[in-house]
């Protein structure tokens, strides 16, 4: 699981968008920005998360906050993704998984008794300077809005 702590320096990440859009960090520059990670576009937990961020995004844009998800999907997969569910943020298709690895979200999970690698639901924010100001492990899918916003 991630090591970054509040207070410290954001990762310099860049990776490219379900629309093959560059992106970075420096892009967000005096932009408050949360980034979450999620482990598979299309899955029960990351589309009930996706969502309840997409039905408060008007809210997070209001306090001037820009969204950014992040998985290891390619940017076909984010696509379809961000299109049937219509989500008004960027989705990083991080195949090479150097940005999840660069915020220290992909590392051996287990499930039914597997152990494997793969990313951790992990959510940053990040103020304004690049500096995290929130990290959140313990996400709640469905009321993930309620987690960021308190």
């Amino acid at each position: 699981m991630t090591t970054l702590q509040t207070g410290e320096k954001a990762p310099d990440f860049s990776g490219f968008d379900q629309d093959g859009k560059f992106r970075q960090l420096e892009d967000y520059a005096g932009k408050k920005l949360i980034v979450f990670f999620y482990p598979k576009a299309n899955t029960p937990g990351c589309t009930a998360e996706a969502c309840n961020l997409r039905d408060n995004y008007e809210r997070f844009q209001e306090l001037g906050y820009e969204l950014l998800g992040v998985s290891a999907d390619s940017q076909k997969s984010q696509s379809k993704f961000r299109d049937k569910y219509k989500f008004p943020f960027p989705l990083l298709a991080d195949e090479d998984k150097e940005v999840a690895k660069a915020f220290g979200v992909w590392g051996p999970k287990k499930f039914m008794g597997r152990t494997y690698e793969g990313i951790h639901r992990v959510t940053f924010i990040i103020d304004e300077n690049g500096i995290i100001d929130k990290v959140i492990t313990d996400v709640k899918t469905k009321a993930h809005t309620d987690q960021i916003l308190s």
